[in-house]
Order: C-alpha cells, then sequence, then structure tokens
C-alpha cells in the first residue's frame, strides 16, 4: 500500500511489528517539484506505544491482514475483560493490561467495539469513536454557566477523571471522544 492511501484504522507492519494508523496528516509543501509528506501517528497493536513516522506518496507499506469482529463487553474481573462476538456468540477473554488504555471507557455491556484478530491471535480491541458515561461526581452545576465558560473535573462511573463545562451536574450523561479523552456533548 502506498503511503498516500493510508486512512485511520490502517493496519501495517513496520519492522516486523504490527501498527494500526491514528491519525493521518497530509502536508503539501509550497515549493514547485517538492513531495507531499504524509505524518501518520501510529499506535502498537501489542505493546500500546506510539510511533511517530513521515512519508512521501509513493513510499510502499507493508498492508496487514486484520480480522475486525464487532463484540460487546460482557463482564470484567480482576484480571480479564471478557467480550463476546455479536453474531456468532464466541467469547473472548484479554488481560486488562492488554487493553489498559481502553479500560476508562470501558462499561459492562457496551457495544460498537471492535475485536482485532491477526491470524488466530487477538490483538486488541479498537473503541468506537465517542462513548456514554455517566458523570458520578463533580461540583454543582453553576446557574447562568455557558457552553464555552470555564470547565470542572468530573469523575465519571468508570473512575475516568474529564475536564467538562461547569453547567453539567452528577447523574448526567455525557460523550466523550475516545481518541483525546475530551467532553463532546451530552448524551
Amino acid at each position: 500500500m502506498k503511503a498516500s492511501d493510508l486512512k485511520n484504522g490502517a493496519v501495517v507492519d513496520i519492522d516486523g511489528a504490527i501498527y494500526i494508523a491514528k491519525e493521518v496528516t497530509v502536508k503539501t509543501p509550497s515549493s514547485r517539484g517538492a513531495n507531499t509528506l504524509y505524518k501518520v501517528s501510529f499506535r502498537n497493536v501489542v505493546t500500546k506505544q506510539k510511533l511517530d513516522q513521515t512519508f512521501r506518496g509513493d513510499d510502499m507499506l507493508q498492508e496487514v491482514e486484520l480480522a475486525r469482529r464487532p463484540v460487546q463487553l460482557i463482564f470484567r474481573d480482576a484480571e480479564n475483560c471478557t467480550f463476546m462476538d455479536n453474531e456468532t456468540y464466541e467469547q473472548y477473554s484479554l488481560a486488562r493490561d492488554i487493553i489498559e488504555d481502553e479500560l476508562p471507557y470501558l462499561v459492562d455491556g457496551m457495544g460498537g467495539i471492535q475485536l482485532l484478530i491477526s491470524g488466530d491471535a487477538v490483538l486488541g480491541i479498537e473503541l468506537p469513536g465517542t462513548v456514554e458515561l455517566e458523570i458520578v461526581e463533580c461540583a454543582p452545576a453553576m446557574k447562568g454557566a455557558s457552553a464555552s465558560a470555564r470547565s470542572k473535573p468530573a469523575t465519571l462511573g468508570t473512575g475516568l477523571v474529564i475536564q467538562v463545562p461547569e453547567y453539567l451536574a452528577s447523574g448526567e450523561r455525557i460523550r466523550i471522544n475516545t481518541q483525546t479523552g475530551k467532553f463532546t456533548s451530552r448524551a
């Protein structure tokens, strides 16, 4: 696959490790004859380490065949999270340390999750772009606070703490962007 065909979510092999493209930025130089550059932020599917690389449009990358299966989180215990395939009802257990970055966004019964499988190996999960979570603790809502006003910390049902606008109160459901970890809107 050419670097110019790379999109978010594409899975490639770089030096024997499997990476998923998280963000692709195109930089077009102003001088004539210069190549368009593609700055890509990758995340290692297994170790979760980030890798930033820049490519020219005609650079070749090794694409990896990766199956994505729609799953739902059934339950979690001290060491594992168990997911069920929405179509075959097959269950997959993943160690909590493999999906450590995704844990703050997961609630039991949550759907919209993609299981990443290469061959027979389960590599990890991919969250939807946004998730709905409930605010369990935050400072009281301020009357007359606008959406563009200051923010305050709020603790969500999963233990995640994010900044939310002052007009929100405990018990409200909100949407969070899973890529940035930031508040997007009320649910």
